[in-house]
């Protein structure tokens, strides 16, 4: 799989821009704030609907534009495809594929798949346990796009039980019997929806652990061995991965705590609760770990997500964007020689010497919001 062809309208700081691209090493060069990030932060929009710089889809529409638009197209096994989205802050955004117009963007999703690091990535390491969530579920609806509606279902299903729970403790009385039915029926759409993305969150953590352990010892040789620990709200013992027992152990628990998420108006078991933990040796990597081995684990977490959606079928689009310079000569040789043989690698950098040797090939400048082939 690679991108053939990038096309932006208004996106970031780009009124338009076209950029042809092919198989193998591309890097895109040039100072900081000129617009290379912008070009592969677009690519990992078509790919997996949000920004990996911001929450949210208004910073990625130009000042002054009401929308922006992003096409890109993509090869795979000799077939081609155009993918566009249109991104509408404030209302929906719309998606065509092969130039018709389909029913909700996210149908599209799994017809390109990237695999996408950058600095921004520290944050899987140091940062809060969403980030960690948030790379769990994106890495499976990477593999499996249906779970982005798995994924839409839970959000909903809990913002309307906490907003009944807001409500009840905004009384500061017990709540009467109607509020209890109806709580009753947002407990069990909780754990139905909960039971599922939990049961694959376990499964792909399994399958990640071997993946990461072995990344991250080839980015860091002689180091501690690197490990993954899902810590769920719903027990501190391992958990079976199987939906029905996991709904019934959420209803349970969700019964146990009623009375505190009552009182304080919010929900408190459930996938929303839960984290990765990342461990290096017998120590947390949160708080332990130094600045090189942190983005060795980012590197390592990443690299094993290339790993497995490439066992799937074939090699995602990946994306090292301005990972050179933070990197010392020796991870920087053995990041390069580990991804020189995927499809495609796009790259930004400041200067032509952050590009690897292994990685030489294709080559952009960007500058004064223009990209130029060299």
């Amino acid at each position: 799989m690679h991108v053939a062809h990038l096309s932006l309208q208004d996106f970031r700081s780009y009124a338009s821009a076209e950029v042809a691209l092919e198989p193998g090493a591309t890097a895109f060069v040039g100072p900081n704030g000129q617009g290379k990030t912008n070009l592969v932060e677009a690519i990992g929009y078509v790919a997996s609907h949000s920004s990996h710089r911001v929450a949210t889809d208004a910073p990625l529409v130009r000042q002054g534009a009401p929308r922006a638009i992003v096409r890109a197209g993509v090869v795979k096994d000799d077939r081609k495809a155009l993918i566009e989205l249109e991104i509408n802050p404030g209302k929906a955004n719309r998606a065509r594929l092969n130039r018709s117009p389909v029913p909700r963007p996210r149908e599209i999703l799994g017809m390109l798949r990237t695999v996408l690091f950058a600095p921004e990535d520290l944050s899987l390491v140091k940062g809060d346990p969403g980030e960690r969530r948030r790379f769990l579920d994106e890495l499976l609806t990477a593999r499996a796009p249906r779970f982005a509606g798995v994924r839409s279902d839970y959000d909903r299903v809990l913002k309307q039980r906490n907003a009944l729970l807001k409500s009840a403790a905004a009384h500061r009385r017990s709540p009467g019997p109607e509020v209890l039915a109806t709580l009753d029926v947002w407990d069990s759409h909780l754990a139905r929806t909960g039971a599922e993305l939990l049961s694959a969150r376990l499964e792909l953590v399994a399958a990640l652990r071997p993946l990461v352990a072995r990344s991250y010892a080839a980015i860091a040789p002689g180091s501690d061995l690197a490990g993954l620990v899902y810590k769920s709200s719903l027990s501190e013992t391992e958990l079976s991965t199987d939906r029905a027992q996991l709904e019934e152990q959420m209803l349970a628990a969700v019964a146990e705590t009623r009375r505190q998420e009552l009182e304080r108006g919010i929900s408190l078991i459930g996938p929303h609760r839960d984290d990765l933990v990342l461990r290096l040796g017998e120590l947390p990597a949160r708080g332990y770990a130094s600045h090189g081995e942190s983005w060795s684990f980012a590197l390592g977490l990443r690299l094993a997500a290339f790993d497995l959606l490439r066992a799937d079928g074939d090699d995602p689009v990946l994306i090292l964007d301005d990972v050179f310079a933070e990197l010392d000569t020796g991870r920087r040789s053995r990041l390069a020689e580990m991804v020189a043989q995927a499809e495609q690698v796009l790259i930004t950098a400041a200067v032509p010497v952050d590009v690897p040797r292994e990685l030489a090939g294709n080559s952009y400048t960007v500058a004064d919001g223009k990209v130029t082939r060299e």
